[in-house]
């Protein structure tokens, strides 16, 4: 599927498809390419007066604040990535009728346009760190394979929702819920050691989301943060997020190629 991904021209095609994503989003916008930064700072504010000045969430956790921040900006990437994929090959309709392209291009054009703005969102995380003097730890060189296991579980869901919303509509409004519950369920506004059953604490951990975050938060902000290998006491389960990864890259790969040759009719 990925074979015709080094050509040039499939390379040109692929760098305009992220520009113009990038242009579009703030068309029309004052703050135009600023709200990328404001957003999730907005949200960091509002969450950390709430939940730890109020209901002191974060009590006990060093650097808290940035703690927080990391994991909303984390969740921001996964939550943008997958929304912009599911509708991008509706969207891009009118192209696939009269080009012939990759189609796949058009998913992963979406999932680079999230990923800058991850990488902004990061250069003001690291701003908060030097102002809050939260120190540089060696397990940081472990950040950006944390961050690409978030991508590839993010592809794998986006070329599955991207193909099956093409088919039925309906995936896009069980997906906002399913993301609602995921954003209360995995462990960004409360520290995991806030849930005393530890059978819950595993479950919670199974998911990819859950894990990476954890390991982001130990390896960036503090050694405090609670981590699949401690969860599952460095037996074998601790796998498991991992291993769902790999599946649900392989099985939304599958899909969305099964799917795509279709795509012009159905759309």
């Amino acid at each position: 599927m990925f074979r015709h991904a080094l050509s040039k021209k499939n390379r040109a095609l692929l760098s305009e498809l992220v520009r113009t994503d990038f242009k579009l989003r703030y068309q029309g916008s004052v703050l135009g390419y600023a709200w990328s930064l404001l957003r999730p700072l907005l949200i960091f504010v509002i969450l950390y007066v709430v939940f730890v000045k109020f209901l002191k969430l974060g009590t006990g956790v060093p650097h808290y604040p940035i703690y927080l921040l990391l994991g909303i900006v984390i969740w921001n990437f996964f939550n943008e990535m997958t929304v912009m994929s599911l509708g991008s090959i509706v969207a891009r309709g009118d192209l696939i009728r009269k080009i012939k392209i990759p189609r796949w291009i058009i998913v992963l054009s979406s999932s680079l346009s999230a990923s800058i703005n991850l990488l902004l969102n990061l250069v003001v995380v690291v701003i908060f760190m030097l102002i809050n003097h939260v120190d540089l730890l060696h397990t940081t060189l472990w950040f950006p394979l944390i961050l690409l296991e978030i991508y590839v579980f993010a592809l794998g869901i986006s070329l599955f929702l991207a193909a099956a919303y093409v088919k039925y509509r309906d995936v896009g409004y069980i997906w906002e819920v399913i993301m609602q519950a995921g954003f209360y369920l995995t462990p960004i506004l409360y520290p995991l050691a806030r849930i005393t059953n530890h059978t819950f604490q595993k479950l919670i951990m199974v998911n990819p989301m859950a894990q990476a975050m954890q390991d982001a938060r130990y390896s960036v902000v503090t050694h405090q943060s609670a981590t699949v290998y401690g969860i599952f006491d460095g037996g074998w389960l601790k796998f498991t997020p991992f291993v769902l990864v790999g599946v649900v890259f392989l099985l939304g790969l599958a899909y969305f190629r099964k799917e795509s040759k279709y795509f012009a009719e159905n759309i």
